[in-house]
């Protein structure tokens, strides 16, 4: 038989003293903003919760606070019961949130989460700071929707508008979103119903350019001074370093290291300038070098300011019949039907004082042979004088004034050229045929006063009437002599996205930089990054 053990009083103090000690010890390291309560020191806790629990919650971790009206949302069309709980467990998908929130970097964002310790200790084994189960359910649930808005929606619609996109931002229903990914935690790697293709083909541009800057590789391009035109022959130096240029950024296939201007170098500089939307020839001028020297690091955040444009833009616009995409940036337009390119054309756009608008419409109407209504800005700052200087100033260029307006009339010297396409706005920009068809053989083509001017206006024309029999091209060549204005109503409304991508990648895995004209990157930029490197969330 045992003998009973006993412990003199003293003893039973000293070790109860310590045991308490030790208690306010491990409390004091708790978080000052997170107040000791009932549910917080009970881990074992039921993770049912309700209205009660949910501001108690809040008022501890003040700093989700902002995010509580879509937290109560989502427990109470669950009828306050736990999300991320099953048997006890955390759920499959809660182990994949946490890994995406590990993993923000990868999605090109830089925040701080809060209480992102709180949120660690629940998946650390063994922890003795664990939040308790309503907590740690409460935490998660603030986190998923954090993640969900800054991954999938990005910026709020005001600080968009401060960089000047006017083009609809998407919403997204936290609810329904949670209920696809519980059945489904993949669609949190790719989900094309929620964000824009293109983001995931920035996205894999970001790891490629991070692999660059991690290999160190990416050196500046010395070149001899004064600055002399690199063309096909050329035997220099710079040669070879933009040759070891063109191979990192694999638009040849492996460096000769030759200084020598040869065949397979012509190659892989139209491959670059394609690309890149420069003029395709094979000179470089200096312009071309101080673009390939622009510091790895802009370049990234290029890409990083580009994937956050694309969480703006609603994945539908895809699955339109037809659309039109401009990206002013590269001055491109490109006409889209049935999924596929149809046409794609240069195009000229708004100068920095007269700057083309990011926005979306309609267009409803195009008119063959149009009138021009000159605005009435053009007319005091530009025509007065000369209508001043020389009386026969508007027979001249075949002007006429009508109801104290000053109209060109149609013509294939008319401004507008042979063929408008009217989409209604308040901006009341549209798009336009030109007769200045030589501007489109600059690199940077900003000259109008902000509408559109595009290089294939007539074959775009042709291309959006094919479904319209009775237009047949011979009936749109008529309608362009320049005569007679004729307008075509559209039965069906063709949407148009005015959009501001300065770096892009093309179904064949190619990635295009382009010129930041309205420097919209920079203001982005300040949003995304701001001086002390983090954004907010």
């Amino acid at each position: 038989m045992k003998m009973k053990t006993t412990y003199p009083l003293s003893i039973i103090l000293a070790l109860s003293f310590t045991i308490l000690s030790f208690g306010k010890h491990n409390n004091s390291n708790t978080r000052e903003n997170i107040s000791l309560n009932k549910s917080y020191l009970n881990n074992n806790s039921d993770t049912k919760v309700d209205s009660e629990v949910l501001t108690d919650f809040f008022k501890r971790y003040s700093d989700l606070k902002k995010y509580q009206n879509e937290v109560v949302s989502l427990y109470k069309t669950r009828s306050y019961g736990p999300i991320w709980f099953e048997d006890d467990k955390i759920n499959e998908f809660g182990k994949t949130l946490y890994d995406k929130l590990n993993d923000t970097y990868e999605e090109g964002l830089i925040f701080e989460l809060p209480y992102k310790y709180e949120i660690d200790q629940i998946f650390k084994k063994g922890s003795s700071d664990k939040p308790s189960k309503a907590d740690s359910d409460m935490l998660l649930t603030s986190a998923y929707i954090i993640y969900m808005n800054r991954v999938y929606v990005g910026l709020d619609a005001e600080t968009a508008k401060k960089t000047g996109w006017l083009l609809p931002k998407k919403e997204i229903s936290y609810d329904t979103l949670l209920d696809s990914l519980m059945t489904q935690p993949t669609l949190l790697e790719k989900n094309d119903e929620l964000l824009f293709s293109q983001y995931y083909k920035l996205q894999d541009a970001l790891k490629k350019y991070r692999e660059i800057e991690k290999a160190g590789v990416w050196k500046p391009i010395v070149a001899e001074s004064p600055y002399k035109d690199l063309r096909p022959d050329a035997n220099t130096p710079t040669i070879g370093q933009v040759r070891t240029r063109l191979f990192i950024l694999g638009d040849l296939d492996h460096d000769s290291k030759s200084n020598f201007y040869d065949r397979e170098l012509m190659d892989g500089v139209m491959k670059y300038k394609l690309r890149n939307g420069f003029k395709p020839n094979y000179i470089l001028s200096e312009d071309h070098i101080k673009e390939m020297n622009i510091p790895l690091k802009d370049k990234i955040n290029t890409l990083m300011v580009n994937m956050e444009r694309c969480r703006w833009i609603s994945p539908k616009i895809l699955k339109d019949k037809e659309y039109i995409i401009v990206n002013i940036p590269s001055f491109e337009l490109v006409y889209v039907k049935n999924g596929k390119p149809e046409l794609t054309s240069k195009v000229f756009v708004g100068s920095a004082v007269t700057k083309t608008t990011i926005f979306n419409g309609n267009i409803d109407k195009i008119v063959f042979s149009p009138y021009w209504t000159v605005p009435q800005s053009i007319v005091d700052n530009e025509l007065k004088m000369k209508m001043a200087a020389d009386p026969n100033y508007l027979a001249e260029k075949n002007m006429e004034m009508v109801n104290g307006q000053v109209r060109q009339k149609p013509g294939p010297n008319n401004s507008l050229g042979l063929v408008k396409f009217i989409f209604p706005n308040p901006e009341d920009i549209y798009m336009h045929d030109t007769p200045a068809k030589s501007l489109f053989d600059f690199e940077r083509r900003t000259f109008s006063h902000g509408c559109i001017n595009v290089n294939k206006a007539k074959e775009l024309a042709i291309a959006m009437l094919k479904d319209y029999p009775e237009w047949t091209t011979e009936k749109i060549n008529t309608a362009m002599e320049g005569k007679t204005e004729t307008t075509f109503k559209l039965p069906n409304k063709v949407p148009i996205y005015i959009t501001y991508f300065t770096s892009w990648v093309h179904d064949s895995g190619e990635v295009s930089f382009y010129q930041d004209v309205y420097e919209k990157d920079t203001e982005l930029n300040n949003f995304l990054f701001p001086v002390d490197g983090v954004a907010s969330n």
